[in-house]
């Protein structure tokens, strides 16, 4: 029997009791008892079925005093749904992906998914570090893609869950071990997330290694702000805390060089709604097949700071994303196809979701005029990012 014991405000406690047991489906259990006090936030833990080898994954839903409720699965740290209020106090589901675990086992495009050991692309799947060359598993067509063939996104973390004054929290801890997907060091990866009372979710990422190594973590979670995924995303408006962006080449790795957004369709320092230009006559634009690029934020230190917001006028929900990277990558469901059915039996079509992909820029191992994405032993890897959920 495991027990979690949960450091709740006004000085209550509450004890979650989990039996030790293997699930005989994939499909969500029913949810063990927590405090449901409307003044403070729980969190609560079900199963949410079992891997083919017969590991058991389970499935934690923090929920704040405002009505906000989360789940997570500590299979790939997934985001399975968010549920947060529209205009009218609606409770409504704002991310994509599936009611079960097969679903995200079958075919899943990162729906909710923690990603490293780097997310984003490394061209031709290969790096260079003192003057050693490191090959990494090669899974989208030439390149290298969010962590390779089993990244973060595809193993089992082991969680805590908690609560405080502030929020509800599920810490999510893994070793990926020296040479794990070609990357060197024996990484320790620890990824909080908090859901807070106030409406917003905090991301906060941790790691160390005992050899040199390269690292990007970020979260790929698709957001479609129309609450069960009503419609597309096209009239989302968009804004983006960036003067440039990283251009690519036909197999979206970077070129090298950063690009003006000033006159393209990729200028979002004030708002404009997806759709408006994202079929306009522009290489860069044809090339990703809509927005798949990193922007660059108009930053210069490591600093909390306000990456992107996003606005559905019919919902009126907000979504405001702060970072201490120094990009964003934005990427608007371009590869999806209409070949996956998620949940409220949704047929997921071309631009359903978009994602605001924190992080460094993508290839940047081999790119020595970006960002460095090199960890040493001794260092500690620090990010944050926080996802603010409002209406208007």
């Amino acid at each position: 029997m495991r027990k979690y014991m949960l450091y709740l405000p006004l000085g209550l406690a509450v004890m979650l009791m989990t039996e030790s047991c293997k699930p005989k489906t994939d499909a969500p259990a029913e949810t063990k008892a927590v405090d449901s006090a409307a003044h403070v936030a729980t969190v609560s833990e079900s199963s949410f079925g079992t891997l083919p080898d017969g590991t058991a994954v389970a499935l934690y839903t923090l929920k704040n005093t405002q009505g906000v409720e989360m789940t997570v699965t500590n299979y790939g740290g997934l985001i399975t749904s968010l549920k947060t209020a529209d205009k009218s106090g609606t409770i409504e589901d704002i991310v994509l992906g599936y009611d079960s675990l097969s679903g995200y086992l079958a075919k899943s495009p990162f729906f909710g998914a923690l990603v490293g050991r780097y997310g984003n692309r490394i061209g031709n799947g290969k790096f260079v570090l003192d003057g050693k060359t490191y090959t990494l598993a090669v899974n989208n067509g030439p390149n290298h893609l969010h962590g390779g063939l089993k990244g973060f996104d595809k193993v089992v973390w082991a969680a805590t869950p908690s609560t405080s004054a502030e929020g509800a929290s599920l810490k999510l801890t893994y070793l990926s071990k020296d040479m794990e997907e070609g990357y060197p060091g024996n990484l320790q990866v620890e990824v909080v997330y908090t859901l807070s009372n106030d409406n917003a979710l905090t991301v906060d990422y941790t790691a160390t290694t005992d050899k040199k190594t390269v690292l990007n973590l970020t979260q790929h979670t698709y957001f479609n702000l129309s609450g069960n995924t009503k419609r597309d995303i096209l009239g989302h408006t968009i804004t983006l805390a960036a003067s440039k962006f990283v251009p690519v080449d036909k197999g979206l790795i970077p070129t090298g060089k950063l690009q003006e957004v000033k006159g393209t369709p990729f200028d979002f320092t004030t708002p404009h709604t997806i759709g408006e230009r994202i079929n306009a006559d522009d290489p860069q634009i044809k090339t990703g097949g809509g927005y798949d690029h990193c922007w660059v934020l108009d930053k210069t230190d490591k600093s909390l700071t306000s990456a992107a917001t996003a606005y559905d006028s019919i919902s009126g929900r907000t979504l405001e994303v702060l970072t201490t990277e120094p990009g964003v990558q934005f990427y608007t469901g371009n590869f999806l196809d209409g070949t996956i059915t998620g949940k409220f039996n949704t047929v997921y079509a071309k631009r359903y979701g978009f994602c605001l992909e924190t992080e460094h820029f993508p290839d940047s191992p081999n790119q020595p005029q970006f960002p460095t994405v090199v960890l040493n032993p001794g260092e500690t890897y620090k990010t944050q990012t926080v996802f603010k959920f409002g209406v208007k």
